[in-house]
C-alpha cells in the first residue's frame, strides 16, 4: 500500500511540475487517462516510474519536451470528419445563422489541432455560402502544432473524410502534400490559448469545440462548458464531438437543436 501511495505521491510532484515548466494544468484533466498516456510515453523513452528525473529531461531538452507535449494534447483529427455531422452543419446550422441585418459571422475552432477544422469551416463558406462575410479563430494550446496550421501543408490521410472535388478545389498537390490555398486563409486566424485557464473572446455565432473536452474531469467540463456559453451570442451554436452529449448540463442557457448542436437562449428553435 504504502509503495502505491508513493507512485501518486510522485505523480502528483510531477504534475506540479510539468505546471511550472509548460502552464497546463494536468489535474484538469482524467488522472487514469493522463498517466497511462504519460507513462506510456516515459517508458518509450527510458524513463520508466520516475517521474523526477523525466520532468528534469523535460526541462533541458526542448526536442524531448517538444514531442511529450504532442503527445499530451492528443491533436488527431482530420478534415470533414464525422462527415454526416458537418452535412448536418452546412444544411441546417449555416442557414438558420445567417442574418440578413448581420453584416458578418464570426466562429472559433477552440482546440483546432493542425488547423484541418477551421480550414473545413473556411471550406464549406466558401463553397456553399460565399457570399457571407466572416471570420474563423482558431486556438490551441500546442504552439508546434499551430506552426504546421499556418503553415496549412497536410498528408493524405488527413482527407479520408474529405469529398474529392473539395479536396481538388481549395488544395494544391506539391511533393505528394496538399497545400490550402491562401484563399481560404485570408478569414482564419490561429493563437494560442490554454481554453481552462485563459479569458475568452466574445460575440461568437459559432463555437466548435469536437473531441477535447472527453479527456477533461467532470469539473473542467463545467468550467469550459459555461466559459463557452458566456462567449457565444444569442442563438449562437455550441458543436461538440460526436461523443460528447451535453446530458445534465440544465444549469447552461443551451437546447440541442441537433445531435451535438445545442443554441443558446431558452427559446432556442429552428
Amino acid at each position: 500500500m504504502s509503495r502505491f501511495l508513493g507512485i501518486i505521491t510522485d505523480y502528483e510532484k510531477f504534475v506540479k511540475a510539468f505546471h511550472t515548466l509548460s502552464g497546463l494544468d494536468l489535474n484538469y484533466y482524467k488522472e487514469n487517462q493522463m498517466k497511462r498516456r504519460i507513462n506510456n510515453f516515459m517508458g518509450t523513452h527510458g524513463y520508466k516510474d520516475n517521474y523526477t528525473d523525466f520532468v528534469k529531461a523535460l526541462s533541458k531538452n526542448d526536442e524531448l519536451y517538444d514531442a511529450f507535449f504532442k503527445h499530451l494534447t492528443i491533436n488527431v483529427t482530420q478534415f470533414f470528419r464525422d462527415a454526416k455531422l458537418w452535412a448536418t452543419y452546412r444544411e441546417k446550422i449555416m442557414p438558420n445563422l445567417i442574418n440578413k441585418d448581420k453584416p458578418s459571422l464570426k466562429f472559433w475552432s477552440a482546440g483546432c489541432s493542425g488547423g484541418q477544422e477551421a480550414y473545413t469551416m473556411a471550406i464549406i463558406m466558401a463553397e456553399y455560402f460565399p457570399g457571407v462575410r466572416h471570420s474563423i479563430l482558431a486556438t490551441d494550446i500546442d504552439v508546434n502544432i499551430l506552426k504546421q496550421a499556418r503553415l496549412g501543408v497536410y498528408e493524405e490521410r488527413d482527407f479520408a473524410s474529405t469529398p474529392r472535388p473539395l479536396l481538388e478545389k481549395y488544395f494544391t498537390l506539391i511533393n505528394n502534400k496538399y497545400q490550402i490555398k491562401d484563399s481560404l486563409k485570408k478569414n482564419v486566424t490561429f493563437g494560442e490559448q490554454n481554453l481552462l485557464t485563459d479569458r475568452f473572446q466574445k460575440g461568437f455565432d459559432l463555437i466548435a469545440c469536437r473531441n477535447v473536452v472527453i479527456y477533461f474531469t467532470d469539473e473542467a467540463k463545467d468550467i469550459l462548458y459555461q466559459k463557452f456559453t458566456d462567449s457565444l451570442n444569442p442563438g449562437g451554436i455550441l458543436f461538440t464531438g460526436s461523443t460528447e452529449h451535453l446530458f445534465g448540463k440544465n444549469h447552461l442557457d443551451l437546447k440541442s437543436v441537433s445531435s451535438f448542436f445545442y443554441r443558446k437562449g431558452s427559446k432556442a428553435t429552428f
